[in-house]
Protein backbone atom coordinates (compact mmCIF):
# COMPACT_ATOMS: atom_id res chain seq x y z
CA UNK A 1 0.00 0.00 0.00
CA UNK A 2 1.23 3.94 -0.85
CA UNK A 3 1.85 5.44 2.24
CA UNK A 4 -0.97 8.05 3.53
CA UNK A 5 0.80 9.96 5.77
CA UNK A 6 1.12 13.55 4.36
CA UNK A 7 2.13 17.29 4.74
CA UNK A 8 0.50 19.32 7.47
CA UNK A 9 0.74 16.41 10.41
CA UNK A 10 -1.87 13.98 9.27
CA UNK A 11 -1.11 10.11 9.99
CA UNK A 12 -4.50 9.08 8.88
CA UNK A 13 -6.18 5.62 9.19
CA UNK A 14 -9.86 4.55 9.91
CA UNK A 15 -11.81 1.61 11.57
CA UNK A 16 -14.45 -0.25 9.98
CA UNK A 17 -18.11 1.52 8.72
CA UNK A 18 -20.87 -0.95 8.29
CA UNK A 19 -23.36 2.00 7.01
CA UNK A 20 -22.57 5.62 5.52
CA UNK A 21 -24.44 7.52 7.70
CA UNK A 22 -23.52 9.80 10.35
CA UNK A 23 -23.92 7.86 13.18
CA UNK A 24 -21.38 5.52 11.95
CA UNK A 25 -19.03 8.26 11.35
CA UNK A 26 -19.04 9.23 14.93
CA UNK A 27 -18.50 6.10 16.29
CA UNK A 28 -15.41 5.50 14.36
CA UNK A 29 -12.08 5.10 15.62
CA UNK A 30 -9.46 6.61 14.07
CA UNK A 31 -5.27 6.27 14.73
CA UNK A 32 -3.73 8.94 16.58
CA UNK A 33 -1.56 11.47 14.30
CA UNK A 34 1.86 12.07 13.87
CA UNK A 35 3.54 15.47 13.04
CA UNK A 36 5.85 15.61 9.58
CA UNK A 37 6.40 18.19 7.50
CA UNK A 38 7.14 16.53 3.61
CA UNK A 39 10.18 18.67 1.87
CA UNK A 40 8.79 20.86 -1.53
CA UNK A 41 9.06 18.95 -4.38
CA UNK A 42 8.70 15.37 -2.46
CA UNK A 43 10.29 13.32 -5.26
CA UNK A 44 13.42 12.17 -6.63
CA UNK A 45 15.79 14.73 -8.45
CA UNK A 46 17.91 13.39 -11.70
CA UNK A 47 21.10 14.96 -12.41
CA UNK A 48 19.74 17.29 -14.40
CA UNK A 49 17.80 18.85 -12.00
CA UNK A 50 14.36 17.73 -13.15
CA UNK A 51 11.97 15.59 -10.43
CA UNK A 52 10.44 12.02 -11.81
CA UNK A 53 6.65 12.18 -11.47
CA UNK A 54 5.64 8.78 -12.49
CA UNK A 55 2.05 7.60 -13.25
CA UNK A 56 1.96 4.09 -12.25
CA UNK A 57 -1.03 1.33 -10.89
CA UNK A 58 -0.86 0.97 -7.41
CA UNK A 59 -3.15 0.06 -4.49
CA UNK A 60 -4.99 1.36 -1.28
CA UNK A 61 -7.61 1.23 0.63
CA UNK A 62 -10.06 4.16 0.29
CA UNK A 63 -12.98 2.49 3.02
CA UNK A 64 -10.82 2.23 6.18
CA UNK A 65 -8.68 -0.73 6.96
CA UNK A 66 -11.25 -3.30 7.03
CA UNK A 67 -11.93 -1.74 3.39
CA UNK A 68 -10.68 -4.13 0.34
CA UNK A 69 -7.86 -2.89 -1.62
CA UNK A 70 -8.68 -0.70 -4.66
CA UNK A 71 -6.49 -0.50 -7.89
CA UNK A 72 -6.05 3.23 -8.24
CA UNK A 73 -3.40 4.78 -10.91
CA UNK A 74 -0.77 6.97 -8.76
CA UNK A 75 1.79 9.53 -9.04
CA UNK A 76 4.56 8.12 -7.33
CA UNK A 77 2.73 5.37 -5.94
CA UNK A 78 0.82 7.96 -3.64
CA UNK A 79 -2.49 8.82 -2.66
CA UNK A 80 -2.78 12.00 -3.48
CA UNK A 81 0.16 12.24 -5.42
CA UNK A 82 2.86 14.27 -4.01
CA UNK A 83 2.82 17.09 -2.69
CA UNK A 84 4.57 19.71 -4.61
CA UNK A 85 5.32 23.30 -2.52
CA UNK A 86 7.52 25.41 -4.19
CA UNK A 87 8.04 29.91 -4.01
CA UNK A 88 6.42 32.22 -6.34
CA UNK A 89 8.70 33.18 -9.20
CA UNK A 90 10.09 29.34 -8.59
CA UNK A 91 11.25 27.51 -11.61
CA UNK A 92 9.47 23.86 -11.87
CA UNK A 93 11.40 21.04 -13.73
CA UNK A 94 8.91 17.54 -13.73
CA UNK A 95 9.85 14.57 -15.78
CA UNK A 96 6.73 13.37 -15.92
CA UNK A 97 7.45 9.34 -16.70
CA UNK A 98 4.41 7.00 -17.72
CA UNK A 99 3.90 3.76 -16.67
CA UNK A 100 0.65 3.26 -17.33
CA UNK A 101 -1.39 0.74 -20.43
CA UNK A 102 -3.07 4.14 -22.17
CA UNK A 103 -1.45 7.85 -22.89
CA UNK A 104 -1.49 10.67 -20.36
CA UNK A 105 -0.75 14.02 -19.50
CA UNK A 106 -0.71 16.37 -16.88
CA UNK A 107 -2.24 19.68 -16.11
CA UNK A 108 -1.27 22.41 -13.72
CA UNK A 109 -4.78 23.19 -12.88
CA UNK A 110 -4.43 27.40 -11.98
CA UNK A 111 -0.75 28.51 -13.25
CA UNK A 112 -0.93 30.82 -15.30
CA UNK A 113 1.61 28.78 -16.90
CA UNK A 114 3.09 29.28 -20.64
CA UNK A 115 1.01 27.10 -22.76
CA UNK A 116 3.41 24.91 -24.11
CA UNK A 117 3.03 23.22 -20.70
CA UNK A 118 -0.26 23.27 -20.08
CA UNK A 119 -0.71 19.42 -20.29
CA UNK A 120 -3.79 19.20 -22.33
CA UNK A 121 -3.19 16.42 -24.78
CA UNK A 122 -4.28 17.07 -28.35
CA UNK A 123 -4.51 21.02 -28.25
CA UNK A 124 -0.91 21.92 -26.09
CA UNK A 125 1.00 18.82 -26.17
CA UNK A 126 0.68 14.99 -27.37
CA UNK A 127 -0.78 12.69 -24.87
CA UNK A 128 2.42 11.05 -22.98
CA UNK A 129 2.42 7.65 -24.53
CA UNK A 130 3.22 4.29 -22.36
CA UNK A 131 6.98 3.92 -21.77
CA UNK A 132 7.20 7.16 -23.08
CA UNK A 133 7.99 10.88 -21.00
CA UNK A 134 7.42 14.46 -21.05
CA UNK A 135 9.87 17.30 -19.29
CA UNK A 136 7.74 20.15 -18.12
CA UNK A 137 9.47 23.07 -17.22
CA UNK A 138 7.50 26.64 -16.43
CA UNK A 139 7.75 29.40 -13.38
CA UNK A 140 4.86 29.97 -11.05
CA UNK A 141 4.07 33.39 -11.23
CA UNK A 142 1.83 33.26 -8.47
CA UNK A 143 1.39 32.43 -5.10
CA UNK A 144 -1.76 30.28 -4.17
CA UNK A 145 -3.14 26.55 -3.88
CA UNK A 146 -3.41 24.56 -6.86
CA UNK A 147 -3.55 21.48 -8.07
CA UNK A 148 -1.82 19.00 -10.81
CA UNK A 149 -4.29 16.26 -12.16
CA UNK A 150 -4.64 14.05 -15.47
CA UNK A 151 -6.03 15.85 -18.74
CA UNK A 152 -6.13 12.50 -20.95
CA UNK A 153 -9.45 11.03 -20.91
CA UNK A 154 -9.90 12.46 -17.91
CA UNK A 155 -13.08 11.31 -16.58
CA UNK A 156 -11.49 8.20 -16.45
CA UNK A 157 -7.93 8.79 -15.00
CA UNK A 158 -8.69 11.69 -12.24
CA UNK A 159 -11.13 9.66 -10.26
CA UNK A 160 -8.94 6.79 -10.56
CA UNK A 161 -6.38 8.70 -8.64
CA UNK A 162 -3.99 10.64 -10.67
CA UNK A 163 -3.86 14.35 -8.91
CA UNK A 164 -2.02 16.34 -6.32
CA UNK A 165 -1.88 19.29 -4.74
CA UNK A 166 0.70 21.97 -5.86
CA UNK A 167 0.96 24.95 -3.58
CA UNK A 168 2.82 28.01 -4.19
CA UNK A 169 3.95 29.41 -1.14
CA UNK A 170 4.79 33.54 -0.84
CA UNK A 171 8.36 34.68 -0.85
CA UNK A 172 7.41 35.37 3.33
CA UNK A 173 5.13 33.28 4.19
CA UNK A 174 2.27 34.34 6.80
CA UNK A 175 1.80 31.01 8.57
CA UNK A 176 3.93 29.28 10.11
CA UNK A 177 4.72 25.63 8.23
CA UNK A 178 3.49 23.05 10.77
CA UNK A 179 -0.14 25.31 10.73
CA UNK A 180 -0.38 25.00 7.08
CA UNK A 181 -2.60 22.57 5.92
CA UNK A 182 -3.65 21.30 2.78
CA UNK A 183 -6.54 18.86 2.56
CA UNK A 184 -7.38 17.12 -0.58
CA UNK A 185 -11.01 16.26 -0.68
CA UNK A 186 -12.80 13.47 -2.94
CA UNK A 187 -15.83 11.42 -2.98
CA UNK A 188 -14.88 7.93 -4.90
CA UNK A 189 -17.77 4.81 -5.72
CA UNK A 190 -17.26 2.04 -3.72
CA UNK A 191 -19.00 -1.59 -3.88
CA UNK A 192 -20.29 -3.09 -1.60
CA UNK A 193 -16.51 -4.62 0.16
CA UNK A 194 -15.27 -1.01 -0.07
CA UNK A 195 -13.27 -1.50 -3.14
CA UNK A 196 -13.32 1.41 -6.68
CA UNK A 197 -16.33 0.80 -8.62
CA UNK A 198 -14.69 0.68 -12.31
CA UNK A 199 -17.27 -1.25 -13.67
CA UNK A 200 -19.64 2.04 -14.37
CA UNK A 201 -16.29 4.58 -15.56
CA UNK A 202 -17.85 6.32 -19.11
CA UNK A 203 -21.85 5.18 -18.61
CA UNK A 204 -23.63 7.26 -20.77
CA UNK A 205 -26.59 7.74 -17.52
CA UNK A 206 -22.93 9.91 -15.60
CA UNK A 207 -22.00 11.82 -18.40
CA UNK A 208 -25.57 13.08 -19.23
CA UNK A 209 -26.95 13.59 -15.63
CA UNK A 210 -24.90 15.10 -12.62
CA UNK A 211 -21.69 13.09 -13.62
CA UNK A 212 -20.10 10.22 -11.81
CA UNK A 213 -20.67 10.81 -7.96
CA UNK A 214 -19.30 8.62 -5.50
CA UNK A 215 -20.81 7.52 -2.23
CA UNK A 216 -17.56 7.70 0.17
CA UNK A 217 -15.51 10.62 1.01
CA UNK A 218 -11.92 11.18 1.80
CA UNK A 219 -9.31 13.56 2.47
CA UNK A 220 -5.79 13.01 1.44
CA UNK A 221 -6.97 9.57 0.15
CA UNK A 222 -8.15 8.45 3.78
CA UNK A 223 -11.27 7.93 5.47
CA UNK A 224 -12.53 10.12 8.75
CA UNK A 225 -9.40 11.29 9.34
CA UNK A 226 -8.45 13.19 12.66
CA UNK A 227 -6.40 16.27 11.99
CA UNK A 228 -4.72 17.85 14.36
CA UNK A 229 -4.57 21.70 15.48
CA UNK A 230 -3.33 23.34 17.89
CA UNK A 231 -5.31 25.76 20.63
CA UNK A 232 -5.07 29.63 20.41
CA UNK A 233 -2.63 29.46 17.01
CA UNK A 234 -3.61 30.42 13.78
CA UNK A 235 -4.28 27.91 11.20
CA UNK A 236 -4.25 28.13 6.77
CA UNK A 237 -6.59 25.39 6.03
CA UNK A 238 -5.92 24.89 2.09
CA UNK A 239 -8.93 22.58 0.48
CA UNK A 240 -9.16 21.25 -2.70
CA UNK A 241 -11.44 19.59 -4.49
CA UNK A 242 -10.40 16.46 -6.50
CA UNK A 243 -13.62 15.03 -7.10
CA UNK A 244 -14.59 13.93 -11.04
CA UNK A 245 -18.01 15.76 -10.07
CA UNK A 246 -18.97 16.14 -6.45
CA UNK A 247 -20.40 19.84 -5.39
CA UNK A 248 -19.35 20.46 -2.02
CA UNK A 249 -21.01 22.84 0.61
CA UNK A 250 -19.01 24.02 3.33
CA UNK A 251 -19.96 25.74 6.59
CA UNK A 252 -17.10 27.72 7.71
CA UNK A 253 -18.71 29.21 10.29
CA UNK A 254 -20.25 26.07 11.75
CA UNK A 255 -16.29 24.98 12.65
CA UNK A 256 -14.93 28.37 13.55
CA UNK A 257 -13.17 29.22 10.26
CA UNK A 258 -13.29 32.18 7.87
CA UNK A 259 -12.75 32.17 4.12
CA UNK A 260 -9.13 34.02 3.38
CA UNK A 261 -8.84 32.84 -0.34
CA UNK A 262 -10.49 31.17 -3.64
CA UNK A 263 -9.07 29.72 -6.06
CA UNK A 264 -5.46 30.36 -5.12
CA UNK A 265 -6.15 34.72 -4.85
CA UNK A 266 -6.07 36.07 -1.48
CA UNK A 267 -8.11 38.26 0.15
CA UNK A 268 -7.48 41.40 1.63
CA UNK A 269 -9.39 40.25 4.39
CA UNK A 270 -10.64 37.55 5.90
CA UNK A 271 -14.85 36.81 5.44
CA UNK A 272 -16.85 35.72 7.64
CA UNK A 273 -19.84 33.86 5.71
CA UNK A 274 -22.71 33.35 7.09
CA UNK A 275 -24.32 30.33 5.34
CA UNK A 276 -22.27 28.31 2.79
CA UNK A 277 -19.79 28.41 0.43
CA UNK A 278 -19.86 25.79 -2.95
CA UNK A 279 -16.66 24.04 -3.76
CA UNK A 280 -17.24 22.73 -7.22
CA UNK A 281 -15.25 20.22 -8.56
CA UNK A 282 -11.72 21.95 -9.43
CA UNK A 283 -12.43 24.70 -7.03
CA UNK A 284 -10.11 25.55 -4.24
CA UNK A 285 -10.88 27.43 -0.38
CA UNK A 286 -8.32 28.97 1.84
CA UNK A 287 -9.46 29.20 5.43
CA UNK A 288 -8.03 30.80 8.18
CA UNK A 289 -9.26 29.23 11.58
CA UNK A 290 -7.91 30.33 15.33
CA UNK A 291 -9.48 27.45 18.14
CA UNK A 292 -9.83 28.78 21.43
CA UNK A 293 -10.77 25.32 22.77
CA UNK A 294 -9.09 22.06 22.81
CA UNK A 295 -11.01 19.16 22.35
CA UNK A 296 -12.59 17.89 18.98
CA UNK A 297 -14.50 19.88 16.38
CA UNK A 298 -16.46 18.30 13.36
CA UNK A 299 -15.72 18.64 9.50
CA UNK A 300 -18.57 18.43 7.37
CA UNK A 301 -20.33 18.95 4.08
CA UNK A 302 -24.11 20.11 3.84
CA UNK A 303 -24.69 18.87 0.86
CA UNK A 304 -28.12 17.65 1.96
CA UNK A 305 -27.65 17.11 5.36
CA UNK A 306 -25.01 17.94 7.66
CA UNK A 307 -22.23 14.67 6.97
CA UNK A 308 -19.33 14.46 8.99
CA UNK A 309 -16.10 13.45 7.56
CA UNK A 310 -12.96 14.54 9.13
CA UNK A 311 -12.41 15.86 13.07
CA UNK A 312 -10.34 18.53 13.91
CA UNK A 313 -8.24 17.17 17.33
CA UNK A 314 -7.38 20.73 18.98
CA UNK A 315 -4.40 19.75 21.28
CA UNK A 316 -1.78 22.14 23.63
CA UNK A 317 -0.05 24.75 21.38
CA UNK A 318 3.34 23.83 20.56
CA UNK A 319 3.98 26.43 17.80
CA UNK A 320 5.19 29.87 18.19
CA UNK A 321 2.47 32.20 18.48
CA UNK A 322 1.83 35.15 15.31
CA UNK A 323 -0.79 37.43 14.68
CA UNK A 324 -2.69 37.01 11.87
CA UNK A 325 -1.12 38.24 8.50
CA UNK A 326 -2.77 38.08 5.23
CA UNK A 327 -0.69 37.29 2.80
CA UNK A 328 -0.02 39.82 -0.12
CA UNK A 329 -2.57 39.74 -3.37
CA UNK A 330 -0.91 38.25 -6.38
CA UNK A 331 -1.24 41.17 -9.53
CA UNK A 332 -3.28 39.94 -12.14
CA UNK A 333 -4.11 41.97 -15.09
CA UNK A 334 -7.65 44.12 -14.45
CA UNK A 335 -10.24 43.50 -17.14
CA UNK A 336 -10.63 46.88 -18.59
CA UNK A 337 -14.91 46.53 -19.40
CA UNK A 338 -14.75 50.16 -21.48
CA UNK A 339 -13.22 48.56 -23.90
CA UNK A 340 -14.45 44.48 -23.76
CA UNK A 341 -15.80 42.45 -26.30
CA UNK A 342 -18.85 40.87 -24.63
CA UNK A 343 -19.19 37.08 -26.00
CA UNK A 344 -22.04 34.70 -25.22
CA UNK A 345 -21.38 31.30 -23.75
CA UNK A 346 -24.64 29.00 -23.74
CA UNK A 347 -24.97 25.63 -21.92
CA UNK A 348 -27.06 23.23 -23.19
CA UNK A 349 -28.00 19.49 -23.23
CA UNK A 350 -28.04 16.56 -20.83
CA UNK A 351 -30.95 14.53 -19.49
CA UNK A 352 -34.13 16.04 -17.56
CA UNK A 353 -35.27 17.58 -20.98
CA UNK A 354 -31.81 19.94 -21.37
CA UNK A 355 -31.39 17.95 -24.96
CA UNK A 356 -34.44 20.18 -26.17
CA UNK A 357 -31.85 23.17 -26.57
CA UNK A 358 -29.38 21.80 -28.62
CA UNK A 359 -32.53 21.42 -31.44
CA UNK A 360 -31.62 24.90 -33.34
CA UNK A 361 -29.89 23.75 -36.90
CA UNK A 362 -30.66 20.00 -35.79
CA UNK A 363 -33.03 17.10 -36.69
CA UNK A 364 -34.08 14.27 -33.87
CA UNK A 365 -32.16 12.28 -36.32
CA UNK A 366 -29.09 14.63 -35.77
CA UNK A 367 -29.55 14.37 -31.94
CA UNK A 368 -30.12 10.51 -31.69
CA UNK A 369 -26.48 10.01 -33.59
CA UNK A 370 -25.02 12.80 -31.25
CA UNK A 371 -26.53 11.03 -28.18
CA UNK A 372 -25.02 7.15 -29.78
CA UNK A 373 -21.73 8.83 -30.54
CA UNK A 374 -22.04 9.69 -26.54
CA UNK A 375 -22.58 13.55 -27.12
CA UNK A 376 -24.68 15.02 -24.42
CA UNK A 377 -23.83 19.09 -24.07
CA UNK A 378 -23.07 21.91 -25.84
CA UNK A 379 -21.24 25.28 -26.04
CA UNK A 380 -23.46 27.62 -27.91
CA UNK A 381 -24.96 24.76 -29.96
CA UNK A 382 -21.38 23.46 -30.90
CA UNK A 383 -20.71 19.84 -29.02
CA UNK A 384 -17.39 19.08 -28.27
CA UNK A 385 -13.86 20.29 -29.39
CA UNK A 386 -13.91 21.69 -33.34
CA UNK A 387 -10.91 22.36 -35.31
CA UNK A 388 -11.74 26.40 -35.20
CA UNK A 389 -12.22 28.26 -31.48
CA UNK A 390 -14.80 29.60 -29.81
CA UNK A 391 -13.14 33.17 -30.36
CA UNK A 392 -9.70 34.66 -31.14
CA UNK A 393 -8.63 37.42 -28.83
CA UNK A 394 -5.96 39.85 -28.95
CA UNK A 395 -3.20 39.91 -26.68
CA UNK A 396 -4.53 42.24 -23.74
CA UNK A 397 -7.63 42.26 -25.12
CA UNK A 398 -10.22 42.25 -22.57
CA UNK A 399 -13.69 39.69 -22.95
CA UNK A 400 -16.50 39.06 -21.10
CA UNK A 401 -18.25 36.15 -21.33
CA UNK A 402 -21.98 36.14 -20.25
CA UNK A 403 -22.92 32.76 -19.49
CA UNK A 404 -26.26 31.08 -19.63
CA UNK A 405 -27.09 27.49 -18.04
CA UNK A 406 -29.89 26.29 -20.22
CA UNK A 407 -29.53 22.92 -18.59
CA UNK A 408 -31.13 20.81 -15.35
CA UNK A 409 -27.84 20.47 -13.47
CA UNK A 410 -25.06 22.52 -12.35
CA UNK A 411 -21.71 23.05 -14.35
CA UNK A 412 -17.85 23.94 -12.73
CA UNK A 413 -16.52 25.86 -15.99
CA UNK A 414 -12.66 26.07 -15.81
CA UNK A 415 -10.68 28.77 -17.87
CA UNK A 416 -6.95 27.76 -18.68
CA UNK A 417 -4.27 30.02 -18.39
CA UNK A 418 -6.18 32.66 -17.02
CA UNK A 419 -7.54 34.05 -13.88
CA UNK A 420 -11.02 35.98 -14.49
CA UNK A 421 -13.80 38.32 -11.83
CA UNK A 422 -16.69 37.16 -11.34
CA UNK A 423 -18.89 40.18 -11.94
CA UNK A 424 -22.45 39.48 -12.11
CA UNK A 425 -24.70 36.68 -11.54
CA UNK A 426 -28.86 36.70 -12.48
CA UNK A 427 -27.82 40.15 -13.34
CA UNK A 428 -26.90 41.60 -10.35
CA UNK A 429 -23.62 42.87 -9.00
CA UNK A 430 -21.55 41.01 -7.06
CA UNK A 431 -20.46 42.80 -3.96
CA UNK A 432 -17.06 40.59 -4.37
CA UNK A 433 -16.33 40.10 -7.65
CA UNK A 434 -13.98 37.79 -7.07
CA UNK A 435 -10.76 36.62 -8.88
CA UNK A 436 -11.45 32.73 -10.22
CA UNK A 437 -10.52 30.42 -12.72
CA UNK A 438 -13.35 27.68 -12.02
CA UNK A 439 -16.86 29.22 -11.95
CA UNK A 440 -20.11 26.94 -10.51
CA UNK A 441 -22.94 27.90 -12.51
CA UNK A 442 -26.98 26.45 -11.13
CA UNK A 443 -29.24 25.26 -13.38
CA UNK A 444 -31.60 28.48 -15.25
CA UNK A 445 -28.70 30.89 -13.99
CA UNK A 446 -26.52 33.51 -16.07
CA UNK A 447 -23.09 34.12 -14.66
CA UNK A 448 -21.17 37.38 -16.10
CA UNK A 449 -17.33 37.11 -15.64
CA UNK A 450 -14.52 39.01 -17.33
CA UNK A 451 -10.71 38.44 -17.49
CA UNK A 452 -7.71 39.86 -19.98
CA UNK A 453 -6.55 37.35 -22.50
CA UNK A 454 -2.71 38.05 -22.07
CA UNK A 455 -1.28 34.17 -22.08
CA UNK A 456 -0.61 33.68 -25.86
CA UNK A 457 -1.83 30.28 -26.90
CA UNK A 458 -5.15 28.07 -27.61
CA UNK A 459 -6.73 27.13 -24.16
CA UNK A 460 -8.95 24.89 -22.96
CA UNK A 461 -12.74 26.24 -21.63
CA UNK A 462 -14.55 23.15 -20.16
CA UNK A 463 -16.74 21.93 -17.25
CA UNK A 464 -14.84 20.42 -14.87
CA UNK A 465 -17.30 18.03 -14.17
CA UNK A 466 -15.43 15.78 -16.16
CA UNK A 467 -17.88 13.26 -17.79
CA UNK A 468 -19.74 16.72 -19.11
CA UNK A 469 -16.56 17.74 -21.03
CA UNK A 470 -15.40 14.25 -22.24
CA UNK A 471 -19.90 14.49 -23.50
CA UNK A 472 -19.12 17.90 -25.33
CA UNK A 473 -19.06 19.94 -22.57
CA UNK A 474 -15.39 21.75 -23.51
CA UNK A 475 -14.34 23.94 -26.16
CA UNK A 476 -10.85 26.17 -26.53
CA UNK A 477 -10.05 30.08 -27.85
CA UNK A 478 -6.67 31.60 -28.85
CA UNK A 479 -4.63 34.35 -27.63
CA UNK A 480 -2.62 35.68 -30.40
Amino acid sequence: EPPLLQRGGINMQSGRFDKVNRRSFLKASVAGCTSMLAPALSMAQSDDGFFELTAEKGRARLYGKDGGLSDLWLYNGRLPGPDIRVTRGQRVRVRFINKLDEPTSVHWHGIRIDNAMDGVAGLTQPAVKPGERFDYDFVVPDAGTYWYHAHTMSWNQVPRGLAAPLIVEENEPTFDPALDITMMLNDWRLDDNGVLETGSFGARHDFSHAGRLGNWLTINGASMPQIPLQQGRWHRLRLINSSASRVLDIAPSRFGARVMALDGQSFDAPRDIAGTVRLSPAQRMDLVMRPEETGDIAFETMTGKPFTFATFKVGAATATERSLSMPPANTLPEPDLETARILPLDMAGGAMGGMRGMMTGRTEDDLRKMMQDGLFWAFNGKAGMEETPMFTAARGETIVLESRNDTAFAHAIHLHGHHFRVLERNGEKLENPDWRDTFTTEPDETVKIAFVADNPGKWLIHCHMLGHAASGMMSWFEVG
